[in-house]
């Protein structure tokens, strides 16, 4: 980990070892804090190089021991600073979204204006937030403006989150093996591996040999993500990987553990023990798959991932490497999702954010529970 560079807004930490990872966590957590405040306290100042307040600022976080390239940064990306009383903090860039919730404004259109008309439209809606603001500190900036009442967000560790993960893991899967994670700002993420669990594919790999199909390389998953700028709970999500090229096949929805209603750290140990359970429901969806056939898949694959609103660059690359590799005479829907399922690899091999591949990978997992049959249309698509 390049340890100077984690006060960037584009900070992407991807780490092979556990040990790193874990390293990771604990260093932010160490930098890391949380405040509660008046929502209508709040405001927010633009800042651009050069100005007073960039100067007056770089000199205090060099008195403070910090490094003045974080003001540098924040300069480039939001621009912006979060004034609380006499106190200025520069503000990343995934804060944002939850400064406008705060501010009980959404859309796009803001960011078109120039940051002090941004800054000027926020503040006059913070001046009428009611409530109190949950502040999230790290590294330097402000990463989130989260609701702070008591009944709203629930502050859980990451580190502490992930510890009992691998604890649990380790003593109740014989073969878990820690196979990477990443830390992006708004989100973090583990992946590992469940070898030598056969029964928890077992079903699901008597299926497919009844319908003629390889279970060779296939071995079961879990993905653990989590976030504490708001943007999603402890998730657990059961996955396998198949084929020589380890494919990765989301199962479906995951063991949701929101930040909210006081849930802590003993709710999410109760959500890890029900992995075991999750997996027989989750091997059933792709089960239900194979017994969908489907005449024209071309045609169904291309309206399944425009339902999904897959981007068409990875939607046309799809749809070649499956003609490639299956033709264009019936299947079934799970060799259609299977198919589908490609373009987590493809976004792996443009070396994509971790964030973003787990967010597609949520997007694929939605067509489990779609109706195949709907997009089985013959003719030009």
């Amino acid at each position: 980990m390049n340890e100077t560079s984690v006060f960037k807004d584009g900070y992407r930490g991807i780490f092979q070892e556990q040990d790193d990872f874990f390293a990771c966590l604990k260093r932010i957590g160490t930098n890391s804090f949380w405040k509660r405040r008046k929502a209508k306290n709040l405001r927010l100042v633009a800042i651009t190089e050069g100005s007073p307040i960039a100067e007056e600022m770089r000199e205090k976080y060099v008195n403070d021991g910090l490094d003045e390239d974080i003001i540098s940064d924040t300069i480039v990306n939001t621009g912006l600073l979060l004034k609380d009383k006499s106190e200025y903090y520069p503000v990343r860039g995934c804060a944002i979204k939850s400064i406008l919730d705060r501010a009980g404004i959404a859309g796009n259109g803001l960011r078109r204006v120039e940051k002090s008309v941004y800054a000027r439209i926020l503040n006059d809606l913070l001046k009428v937030a009611n409530g109190e603001a949950l502040i999230r500190f790290s590294e330097g900036k402000v990463s989130a403006v989260l609701s702070g009442d008591c009944n709203d967000y629930s502050i859980m560790d990451v580190e502490e989150i992930y510890m009992h993960a691998v604890d649990y893991l380790s003593t109740s899967f014989k073969g878990c093996q820690y196979i990477g994670g990443f830390y992006e700002h708004n989100m973090v993420s583990a992946l590992w591996e469940l070898s030598g669990e056969d029964e928890l594919l077992e079903a699901y790999k008597e299926e497919l040999k009844l319908h003629g199909k390889s279970v060779d390389e296939m071995k079961p998953m879990v993905r653990i993500t989590t976030s504490d700028t708001g943007n999603g709970g402890a998730n657990i999500y059961p996955m396998l990987v198949s084929g020589t090229e380890n494919t990765t096949i989301n199962l479906g929805n995951p063991l949701r553990l929101e930040h909210r209603y006081g849930n802590d750290i003993t709710e999410f140990d109760q959500q890890l023990k029900q992995l075991y359970a999750k997996y027989q429901l989750a091997t059933g969806n792709l089960i239900k798959l194979l017994k969908i056939d489907i005449m024209h898949p071309v045609n169904c694959m291309r309206g399944v991932m425009d339902k999904l609103k897959i981007p068409k660059r990875y939607q046309a690359e799809a749809v070649e490497l499956f003609k490639a590799q299956q033709g264009e005479d019936p299947c079934t829907a799970h060799d259609i999702y299977y198919g589908i399922s490609e373009i987590l690899y493809m976004l792996t091999c443009e070396g994509e954010e971790g964030s973003r591949i787990t967010k597609m990978e949520e997007t694929i997992a939605r067509a489990l529970s779609m109706n195949w049959e709907e997009f089985d249309i013959p003719g030009t698509y």
